[in-house]
């Protein structure tokens, strides 16, 4: 199934790199991978970007592994430096359970609605693959903020934050309070189907964001999902 996916997300993924190749300078500092899950993103960004530093975030254990030994290769054939974590982000420090999804790519921190129609539609589709349990694990994961990260490792801009956390979105950028401001473009998606519930809208990110600088430069549905990527740019 995971393939099925990555055939379908190719093209879709080619035209949101095709706008960043044009939009953004070659070179880059820093990069900020919220939601890293194999290094995907990683590999994406290295073959369009010439990067300095990549910091990148996955808290599912499994995924995690995965994450390393591909940021293992990638470090063999690039000049790059790249620090993983195995924990996620969020507003506060805290501990929460993750839901582990057993297609390896829905992971949430948030609860799910099993009434909703998108829900009933997902599952009897992994059903057709055989999938029968739709929720594999929860795990007790470590939350951190990005302002005390930053902090930590003294960080003094940014150029680009990319965010997907399936729901969770809202609560990292509030995890940066003022040091969003430090940060050039912010790449995340979000979610209009009532699957997983969030305890925050869209127009609470947008408002987040216009209120400290930003700006919305691309929007581009995901194809057979209720979401979309959006790219923000901070004017200031």
């Amino acid at each position: 199934m995971n393939f099925l996916f990555k055939i379908i997300d190719f093209f879709y993924q080619k035209k949101k790199y095709s706008f960043l190749k044009k939009k953004i300078s070659k070179d880059m500092d820093i990069l900020i991978d919220v939601g890293a899950h194999h290094g995907d993103t990683i590999n994406e960004f290295l073959d369009i970007f010439s990067i300095k530093k990549i910091y990148a975030f996955e808290p599912s254990k499994k995924n995690f592994i995965k994450l390393r030994k591909k940021v293992e290769k990638i470090k063999k054939k690039r000049s790059v430096e790249i620090k993983i974590f195995p924990f996620g982000l969020g507003k506060k420090e805290e501990i929460l359970d993750l839901n582990e999804i057993t297609d390896g790519v829905s992971n949430t921190f948030n609860n799910l609605n099993f009434d909703s129609p998108y829900f009933k539609k997902k599952k009897l589709f992994t059903t057709l693959f055989g999938i029968k349990r739709f929720i594999k694990n929860k795990v007790s994961t470590k939350i951190i903020c990005l302002k005390e990260f930053i902090k930590k490792e003294n960080i003094d801009k940014i150029d680009f934050i990319k965010i997907d956390t399936e729901g969770f979105e809202f609560n990292i950028l509030l995890g940066l309070e003022e040091d969003i401001k430090k940060t050039h473009y912010i790449l995340f998606e979000h979610h209009y189907d009532n699957m997983i519930i969030k305890n925050y809208k869209f127009t609470d990110i947008h408002k987040l964001l216009k209120n400290n600088g930003f700006k919305k430069i691309f929007k581009t549905k995901m194809p057979f999902r209720k979401s979309f990527d959006y790219i923000y740019e901070n004017k200031n």
